[in-house]
């Protein structure tokens, strides 16, 4: 067993072999590296799956013998300042390896066919590898200070990309809006570091957690400083998690590829928030008011998360929303003290929430054959409808993931879903309403989502679906399959080929050369006298297969959750993977983190009943919607059967004003802080350059006009310098005089 645990430092590195081997080659074989772009799948996917392989064993380990491993070493020694590195093996640590891997691993596979056509590829594969590296380093840091660097790793990769097409001015903002949200958290995160340092002297949880406590128990002034360092770590997770108020960068974080949302929104960036709450719960748990601080900011996410859903047109930033929302449900069971809840909830929705992203990213590919490849067009609702003759296989995996987040059993967020809710009602009452109540409007928004996308008549707006007008556009998607066209299904490797590194205008705009790519590569197959209709197509192979992994994952991981007792033998394989965990903390903890049977059948009826309502009146509402969004209102709706019922009209600008305005927090923002912030700039700017600069320069100035004034006097005549000395002591001696007359008058 300890053999295993000696080999597990190397699992951040191993990923980090492919952006390092692509940079090689790009540097010493750059031709011939671009050639053969996508060769650099195999070797992406092949080793993340070692390290999930590994990951797997270590679970195996964890939950068969309860154990923890550490391994440190010394990096810097100098008097008495020690800083040391080393990974740290326990049951979180296995959680988040093994959801990091899998979903890491369907990521890499979908991405090689829906990156295809990009001339970014390279790229975007050694991004990837380097995210999931980071993030493995982050999951196995044995102190805060390691944890740090790839904390800032983690929000590197972020950055990079969100603003993997930045040659488009909303991604590049969208990257830079995230880096800065992340740096206010980051810096907060940075300080309560050195406040516990400070404090306890050490980064290494152990020792801060023995020490802080043994602290709080034995000086109470150091309890003030505590809570207050307590918050600036927790800051961190805000920003990273997307909490209120730091959560503004989440749906703007859309404008990447759709695999990256799928990977930070599922295992990564925001897990990450999460996942450090979890690690410093040691900590939390003997601050009560750090954790009724984590719960409030958890409840208000999940009612603004769900809220700001409830109207959104774009398929992506809805489920960015959904995310947010879900994330709130995780730091709420934080802060009730709900620790295996909250990771319980995290495998989850990790699973279903990635089979969502990448559910929406094969409707995205459907969409662009018919409306183009313009995000803003293909990820729009409106222009969707109908969609479940053209993609069913996808509608089937979008609909079960759908039913999961709406925690409609038995699928995965159910499970975890009504094990928070169920807390909630022993924490606050209050707390309770809300999270069923905000239960209801996921399953509403959820399921408008999805009966905007397949259900219905086909939209108004794409004609072409009825083959009524004929277009000289070839819909052959790069990721999809034609059965009439064999020749494209069997050159298909051919178009990564194509020398579109040479045109000008792709680098500027990455869809703006594809229909020429296409039309090159139908005429190298025979195929440049077709006129195909534009229609929306299911995805290739390759993108399916990750929704089908997804599916079964979905349908049966909840099940770890349940304990199963059978003949005296515990089957809970939760509870067994987080004991040595929930030994570490807190021995109040240990009735909050045991399933009861009893109490979650007596609560589930009641939030399924709610879900259910949720699903009949997003049923209710969009179902018979067969024309365009856009000629869709409450109004019109109801005023057809209560002609008198203007409150609709009143309530649908209510709730859509709410979601286009965001929720009027980024207008908070752009009104409030970032004007005060510029005004706050410009005032010190000013002050800089004309009194802290001004005085200097003004000696300087004055210095420069009196030496241009005097240097006329010297004229080089001796007699001129003697008349001047004499007449400059003169006055000396008549002021000397003068001065010591008066001053002997006033003495007498």
């Amino acid at each position: 067993m300890e053999h295993i645990y000696q080999y597990a430092w190397i699992i951040p590195f191993i990923p980090l072999t492919v952006p390092l081997l692509i940079g090689a080659g790009l540097l010493l074989f750059p031709k011939t590296t671009k050639n053969l772009r996508r060769m650099w799948a195999f070797p992406s996917i092949s080793l993340l799956s070692i390290v999930m392989l590994f990951s797997t064993k270590l679970s195996i380990q964890q939950i068969n013998s309860s154990s923890i491993y550490q391994s440190v070493w010394s990096w810097t020694i100098n008097n008495d300042f020690s800083l040391e590195f080393g990974y740290l093996v326990d049951p979180l640590t296995s959680i988040m390896l093994m959801l990091i891997t899998t979903v890491g691993i369907l990521v890499l596979i979908y991405s090689d066919n829906y990156m295809a056509y990009d001339q970014g590829y390279l790229r975007f594969f050694a991004y990837l590898s380097f995210f999931n590296s980071s993030m493995l380093g982050l999951v196995t840091s044995s102190n805060l200070i390691q944890i740090y660097i790839f904390w800032e790793l983690v929000g590197m990769c972020s950055y990079l990309l969100i603003g993997f097409w930045f040659t488009r001015p909303v991604a590049a903002n969208a990257c830079q809006k995230a880096f800065v949200t992340n740096r206010v958290g980051d810096f907060g995160l940075l300080l309560g570091i050195l406040g516990f340092y400070w404090l306890t002297g050490s980064f290494e949880f152990r020792d801060l957690f023995e020490i802080f406590n043994t602290l709080i128990y034995t000086n109470k002034g150091q309890f003030l400083v505590g809570t207050v360092c307590t918050f600036l770590l927790f800051a961190g997770a805000v920003a990273k998690s997307a909490q209120f108020p730091l959560h503004v960068w989440l749906p703007d974080a859309m404008e990447g590829p759709t695999p990256i949302s799928a990977l930070i929104h599922a295992a990564t960036m925001v897990a990450a928030g999460i996942f450090l709450v979890a690690r410093l719960f040691p900590l939390l748990i003997v601050i009560p008011s750090i954790l009724n601080i984590i719960a409030l900011i958890g409840i208000i996410t999940v009612v603004l998360g769900a809220t700001l859903a409830l109207a959104q047109k774009d398929i992506k930033k809805g489920l960015a929303y959904s995310t947010m929302s879900q994330l709130g449900y995780m730091m709420l069971a934080l802060g009730m003290g709900s620790y295996r809840a909250a990771l319980f909830h995290l495998i989850t929705h990790a699973y279903s929430k990635a089979l969502l992203f990448l559910g929406s990213g094969s409707i995205i590919h459907s969409m662009e054959a018919v409306v183009g490849y313009s995000p803003d067009k293909s990820q729009n609702m409106v222009f969707m409808g109908g969609l479940k003759k053209h993609v069913p296989i996808t509608k089937t995996a979008f609909l079960v993931g759908t039913l999961s987040l709406s925690g409609i059993p038995p699928l995965a967020c159910f499970w975890s879903k009504d094990e928070i809710l169920n807390d909630t009602w022993l924490y606050s009452p209050t707390f309770a309403i809300i999270s069923c109540a905000t239960a209801g409007l996921t399953a509403f928004y959820m399921f408008r989502i999805y009966l905007l996308t397949f259900e219905g008549h086909l939209n108004v707006h794409l004609q072409n679906y009825n083959g009524k007008k004929s277009s000289s556009f070839y819909s052959i998607s790069l990721w999809g399959q034609d059965g009439r066209l064999n020749p494209i299904k069997k050159n298909f490797r051919l178009l990564t080929l194509l020398p579109i590194n040479n045109n000008e205008s792709f680098s500027k705009n990455p869809y703006g050369n594809l229909k020429k790519t296409m039309r090159d590569f139908l005429i190298i197959n025979n195929c440049d006298n077709k006129k195909i209709e534009p229609y929306p197509h299911e995805s290739g192979n390759t993108m399916l297969f990750p929704l089908l992994v997804l599916i079964f994952f979905t349908l049966f991981i909840g099940f770890i959750g349940i304990p199963f007792n059978q003949e005296g033998i515990d089957l809970d394989i939760l509870s067994k993977w987080l004991i040595p965990s929930v030994n570490l903390l807190h021995q109040k903890l240990n009735n909050k983190n045991s399933f009861d049977w009893s109490e979650f059948v007596a609560n589930a009826p009641l939030s399924v009943s709610i879900a259910y309502f949720g699903i009949v009146i997003a049923s209710f509402l969009y179902k018979p919607i067969y024309s365009s969004l856009q000629n869709f209102s409450l109004t019109n709706f109801f005023a057809k059967r209560h002609p008198k019922m203007f409150f609709f009209d009143k309530m649908q600008n209510l709730i859509y004003g709410w979601a286009h305005h965001r929720g009027y927090i980024d207008v908070f923002y752009t009104t409030y802080v970032i004007r005060s912030v510029r005004g706050l700039s410009d005032l010190v700017h000013f002050f800089d350059r004309r009194v802290i600069d001004g005085i200097p320069n003004g000696l300087g100035v004055i210095s420069f006009f009196l030496g241009e004034g005097l240097k006329y006097v010297g004229g080089g005549r001796i007699s001129s310098y003697l008349f001047l000395y004499l007449f400059y002591a003169s006055i000396f001696l008549l002021i000397y005089y003068f001065y010591f007359t008066n001053m002997n008058f006033t003495d007498q």
